[in-house]
Formats: structure tokens, sequence, C-alpha cells
């Protein structure tokens, strides 16, 4: 059985760290990046299940990076999970079209079992 893939986008690098290291710990493959100005090329090559996506990232930011992959004939279906410290999280969530969203500093055990719930039907792309 081939492992769940998710993906990361951060511009915080300790939060990449930890993030990975849980995921990698209870069986999926981690890709990680600090900006998301090349979504589509990075989401083309490692073919994720879900995506972690920080709203406050360098460059276009995690906002205009969803609504690309949202519209990209292959890869809409790909849940998006917004990871951000913005308030009116919920509301930009929506409007987005990201399929999930936690405030920082978010619970572990709520993470991973947002995750679980949206990677649980996907079939693998790899």
């Amino acid at each position: 059985m081939n492992k769940k893939k998710i993906l990361i986008f951060d511009d915080d690098t300790a939060t990449l760290e930890v993030v990975s290291i849980i995921f990698q710990e209870i069986g999926y493959e981690v890709e990680i990046a600090e900006t998301a100005d090349h979504i589509l090329s990075v989401v083309s090559i490692f073919l994720p299940d879900l995506i972690l996506m920080d709203i406050n990232i360098p460059m276009i930011g995690g906002i205009e990076a969803t609504r690309l992959l949202k519209n990209h004939e292959s890869y809409h279906s790909i849940p998006v999970i917004f990871v951000t410290a913005k308030n009116d999280i919920e509301k930009i969530s929506s409007r987005s079209s990201a399929d999930g969203y936690l405030s920082k500093p978010f619970n572990i055990d709520e993470l991973e079992e947002i995750v679980a719930k949206l990677t649980s039907g996907r079939q693998t792309q790899s």
C-alpha cells in the first residue's frame, strides 16, 4: 500500500519541521515548501493527497495559491486545509474554496483528525 502524501506550505521553518515529523511518524509521506509561488509545478511532481497551506506566505500567498489549485482541471479535488493565525479564517477559507482550516496555534490531535478525515477516501496519486 502506498503512503498518503501531504504537501505543506508554510514560511515558518519551525512549523514545517514539527508538522513534518508528526505526519512522517504516523506514516505519511511529506513534502514541504516555504513559498507557494510554483504550486502547480510542485503539485504535479509530488501529487499530494492533501495540502496544508499557510495563508501568510511570501509572494503570491496561500489564498491565491489555493485559487490556482482549485481552478486547475487536474488538481481541483486535492483537499486544502488553511493553517493560519488570521482571525477571520472561517470566512477566508470559504471564499477561497479551502476544504478546512485550523487556527494557529493549533491542536496536534485536531490537525491529525482533519487530515485523516480528508485523506481517508482519496486514492493515492502515485
